[in-house]
């Protein structure tokens, strides 16, 4: 029986491992549970004891994949050994995040784990290491955004200024659907009472790394499927 791999909504259920110094902003590594089986650990400082901080962190859920955050992290050279053992060992399916301020062990592990197949690299083009096998395009100011929130919206771009040669302007219909609906109740073919009631989305993940992540597991989950 083929087990479906992305069931629920998004969770992003918080659960900060280790308060290594007694406040979770600074504990080494935190864990994060996203659409019920993806474990995404943030590693602010790679540690020795990170085999005991990832099974502290997993949780219960058959995982559909492991996301390795170490955007802006660092580490202690000794703990990269271990943590690339820990992670050939399990054969998670597991997506590597990085980006320029990635440094030190955070950079030799990320390369250990792809030189031997063991993830994928998503990150900014100005990573120090290999170059990532997805690369995102995102300002350093939003980026800081999305690490605190990964649902953070940015403000919208302005658009640029349209060109006066464009001569279809003219013909384009600006009408909103919203203004559409109002015209419709002026001239009495609906009721505004009788107008659906828009449900409120769920939460959309716009921190683009993390997003082409998850979009990774379920392309991964189509061509292979766990069995059940």
């Amino acid at each position: 029986m083929t087990r479906p791999i992305f069931r629920l909504p998004i969770i992003f259920l918080a659960a900060q491992i280790l308060a290594h110094a007694g406040s979770a902003e600074t504990a080494p590594l935190s864990a994060s549970l996203l659409e019920n089986d993806v474990l995404l650990l943030r590693i602010r400082h790679l540690t020795v004891n990170f085999g005991q901080e990832f099974l502290a962190a997993q949780p219960t859920n058959q995982l559909a994949g492991v996301i390795l955050d170490l955007r802006s992290a660092d580490g202690d050279k000794n703990a990269v050994a271990a943590a690339s053992g820990f992670f050939a060992a399990r054969k998670f399916p597991l997506a590597i995040l990085v980006n320029e301020p990635t440094r030190g062990a955070a950079v030799m592990l990320a390369a250990d784990l792809r030189a031997a197949g063991d993830g994928i690299l998503i990150g900014s083009t100005n990573f120090s290491g290999k170059p990532p096998d997805i690369a995102v395009t995102v300002s350093g100011a939003d980026e800081k955004n999305f690490l605190a929130n990964p649902f953070f919206n940015p403000a919208p771009q302005k658009n640029p200024p349209l060109s006066a040669t464009n001569d279809l302007l003219p013909f384009v219909d600006h009408t909103s659907e919203a203004d559409l609906v109002r015209q419709r109740v002026k001239d009495g073919e609906e009721d505004e009472a009788a107008t659906p009631r828009v449900e409120p989305s769920q939460p959309v993940i716009r921190d683009p790394a993390l997003a082409r992540a998850l979009d990774l597991f379920k392309a991964l989950a189509v061509l292979h499927p766990a069995q059940g």
